[in-house]
């Protein structure tokens, strides 16, 4: 299920990608946080999911939706001043996160040493695929870079929030509320202030694509990532997230007729490499 997560959110990257031009990237995502959170209400009241119970989940849930909201501003500012290559490798520094902070957060959900050289494996795979980037010659790539790196620990802490918390004893689909809900405004607000704005209707294709973000990714992939996360280990479950770079590699060569390297054959053994290492039995 993991793996099939991972090819929907590399196909994601390729979806934002082609209506991006279409929709400004704040407001897609404030607007597909908007429709996906009455997607899935409407889900919960039709699967008789109680929304309103008191359940001591409001103040995590409130913080899982600032985090995801500030998540996904740092990645769209931050991809003003740095380059995809670069956003990709200080992105996908968050399994990282979320091990270390699985340490103290999480008892029993600690990494050994084969499954910490399996997870530096599967990142110098993602290395190989992208290139190793060069210092920042900009003051502004550096703070793009450093927006990036916090990107990563707002995912890595939602993840260890949700796993941490209350957030653990009641359904996904009221966890992926409580971030829709919060989120919204928060990244609606910044796209005012950054002062983003739809010129025209947006072409066809470009709503296909933003349907298949908020429709299929949003509504139905966060979900069942959250249901995962609270099942099994936190820690290995994130370090899967390194195979959806590599997905959206092949999507991008797919659908967009983007050239591979050679070195995406290699970086592709490293990655499943590191996934057995993480994964074998102790």
């Amino acid at each position: 299920m993991t793996v099939g997560l991972c090819l929907s959110w590399g196909f994601n990257n390729v979806a934002i990608k082609i209506a991006i031009h279409d929709i400004p990237p704040l407001i897609q995502s404030s607007a597909r946080s908007v429709i996906a959170a009455i997607l899935v209400g409407a889900w919960t009241q039709a699967r008789g999911i109680s929304l309103f119970r008191r359940d001591g989940t409001l103040g995590p849930g409130i913080l899982a939706g600032v985090v995801f909201a500030l998540e996904f501003l740092l990645i769209y500012r931050g991809l003003l001043w740095t380059t995809a290559t670069r956003a990709v490798l200080f992105l996908y520094l968050a399994p990282f996160f979320v091990v270390i902070g699985a340490r103290w957060l999480i008892p029993g959900d600690q990494f050994v040493l084969s499954q910490w050289l399996g997870l530096l494996l599967s990142f110098i795979g993602i290395v190989i695929a992208f290139g190793l980037p060069t210092p920042a010659t900009d003051p502004r790539q550096a703070l793009g870079d450093l927006m990036l790196v916090g990107a990563a620990a707002a995912w890595a802490a939602t993840t260890l929030i949700i796993k941490s918390s209350a957030l653990n004893r009641i359904s996904a689909e009221k966890t992926l509320l409580y971030q829709l809900v919060v989120s919204a405004p928060l990244l609606g607000a910044a796209a005012l202030l950054s002062g983003e704005h739809i010129d025209a209707l947006p072409s066809p294709l470009a709503l296909g694509a933003f349907a298949y973000q908020t429709v299929w990714v949003v509504s139905v992939t966060f979900a069942v990532w959250f249901a995962l996360i609270v099942r099994y280990s936190a820690s290995r479950l994130s370090v899967f997230s390194f195979l959806a770079p590599l997905f959206g590699v092949a999507a991008g060569h797919i659908v967009l007729k983007e050239p591979l390297t050679p070195a995406f054959a290699l970086a592709v053994a490293l990655v499943a490499g590191g996934l057995l290492l993480v994964n074998r039995p102790r």
